[in-house]
């Protein structure tokens, strides 16, 4: 796991994160939001799913556990625009500009899926998973 340690995006809360994203054949990974660094462990916070033809039916652009999507709207082998952008209870994800999934948080939700803030983790599921990334941004909204 990677994360991202500057001041100002180490507790994002309201954000417009943007990367440019690549998967190899059979790959999963994800893009941890609403997270803290951890020496070791799963990530506690949200993931948006990372994910065109590995086993696991959850597909890129889905919130992992909280809303899914079962089509991979990328292509392996080809580079993508990843946007995830979260404001109050709401995170939307898209690919190469179309809308993915909208996830609206429902009150009282607890625990480790809730939304919050904090810092963000790019994650290779596994040592056979390959996930490129480049030209990351956030802005970070009021």
């Amino acid at each position: 796991m990677l994360y991202c340690t500057t001041d100002k995006a180490k507790d994002a809360k309201n954000f417009h994160f943007v990367a440019d994203v690549m998967t190899r054949p059979g790959s999963n990974g994800g893009i941890f939001f609403h997270t803290k660094y951890q020496d070791k462990g799963w990530p506690v916070g949200h993931e948006a799913q990372i994910n065109q033809t590995q086993g696991d039916p959850v597909k890129t652009g889905s919130i992992y556990i909280v809303k899914k999507h079962l089509e991979a709207p990328a292509k392996d082998n080809e580079w993508f625009r990843y946007e995830i952008i979260v404001k109050g209870n709401t995170v939307e994800t898209k690919v190469n500009g179309k809308t993915v999934v909208i996830y609206k948080e429902k009150a009282g939700v607890e625990g480790r899926r809730k939304l919050s803030q904090g810092t963000f983790g790019i994650q290779a599921h596994d040592p056979n998973s390959i996930v490129l990334t480049k030209n990351i941004k956030v802005k970070l909204l009021p």
